[in-house]
């Protein structure tokens, strides 16, 4: 079974050597014991690697991705914590996409109020920024 050093092993898995430092860091994967003056990773390090960056790109946080390789390391054990776990991230990402349209909403308000015109000096996007006037209510501190 081939081994790899940390730059093979970056290499393979599409990050930088620092970003396998960071994650052994983290707990995220394992610190190999060294070989000689080498460090040996196994394959499934590649693995593990590309778990985590899918689950960065599901938007899970890396303390999350920590639960997630837990769900991971213990495949006989229920799923329903994995689900509920899964749920609520999904909950999240509603509630952050309910707060991104408002902040769309509010913003576009500001763009239609602004002539585009004459001199930035009572800009109602400027404005609201500065917390003067003409400012939505989701702008408002």
């Amino acid at each position: 079974m081939p081994r790899f050093t940390i730059g093979r092993l970056a290499k393979a898995a599409g990050v930088g050597v620092e970003t396998i430092r960071f994650y052994e860091k983290r707990g995220l994967i394992a610190r190999p014991k060294a070989i000689g003056t080498y460090r040996e990773y196994s394959p499934e390090t590649v693995d593990r690697i590309h778990f985590i960056k899918r689950a960065q790109e599901l938007g899970f946080t890396l303390a999350e991705i920590l639960e997630l390789l837990s769900f991971a390391d213990t495949p006989y054990a229920d799923r329903k914590a994995a689900k509920q776990f899964a749920s609520q991230k999904v909950e999240e990402i509603r509630e952050k996409i309910a707060d991104l349209q408002r902040i769309q909403e509010s913003l576009s308000y500001l763009v239609e109020q602004c002539s585009g015109h004459g001199p930035m000096e009572g800009c109602p996007i400027i404005e609201a920024l500065a917390n003067r006037k003409h400012h939505p209510q989701s702008l408002e501190s």
